[in-house]
């Protein structure tokens, strides 16, 4: 299936340890035949972003060996050896790691649910001076869409364990309104798993 590439590109946030859920969010079923991992990639490949970057720990990177999964052929696995940074650091190391800089989509693993649909809304209202994050109802919620400034901003600092959001409020953003309360899902425990998976 030959896509139309975008100029865009994806990090992808998996390097968490996972503490509350007992078990890596990225290796959780979907479905019956898709993990939480393999859903997001997939999106992401239909979507036609340049590059996808997922951002792993050491445990994750060995069970991905373990299963050989073969989409895994087609990205790019960084892995996060100083997970006391925190989000910042696994960011940058994704960052750095990637082709085209232009504009990058910002994703986390414990959500799922990203569709093409609001890949699209995010992408059209694309601004080489401010980052896009959608909203549901005045809230929030991910994945979120930066620039290139934005980027450079961050490849370039010498500092690793910023917080993210501290750095992301130096800038504009742009609230794009969208009809999904899915974006605001974080699945942390086996509590909101259950509830959202388990028939």
């Amino acid at each position: 299936m030959n896509l139309q590439k975008k100029k865009c590109s994806v990090i992808i946030l998996a390097a968490g340890n996972s503490g509350r859920m007992g078990e890596p969010k990225s290796l959780l079923k979907w479905d019956e035949n898709e993990t939480f991992i393999q859903k997001i990639i997939d999106e992401y490949k239909k979507f036609g972003c340049e590059s996808i970057v997922v951002v792993v720990n050491n445990t994750v990177i060995d069970l991905y060996e373990k299963y050989s999964y073969k989409f895994f052929n087609e990205i790019t696995l960084v892995i996060n050896n100083h997970l006391e940074w925190d989000r910042f650091y696994s960011v940058k190391l994704g960052l750095n790691a990637l082709k085209d800089k232009q504009f990058c989509f910002i994703q986390n693993v414990d959500n799922p649910f990203v569709s093409q649909e609001l890949l699209q809304s995010l992408f059209a209202d694309k601004d080489p001076f401010s980052y896009n994050a959608p909203y549901y109802k005045d809230k929030g919620g991910h994945p979120i869409l930066i620039n290139k400034k934005i980027i450079n901003s961050i490849v370039n600092t010498s500092e690793n364990d910023l917080n993210l959001k501290n750095v992301l409020s130096l800038f504009n953003k742009n609230k794009i309104a969208v009809n999904d309360k899915t974006i605001l899902y974080n699945i942390n425990n086996k509590q909101e798993y259950n509830r959202l998976f388990k028939k």
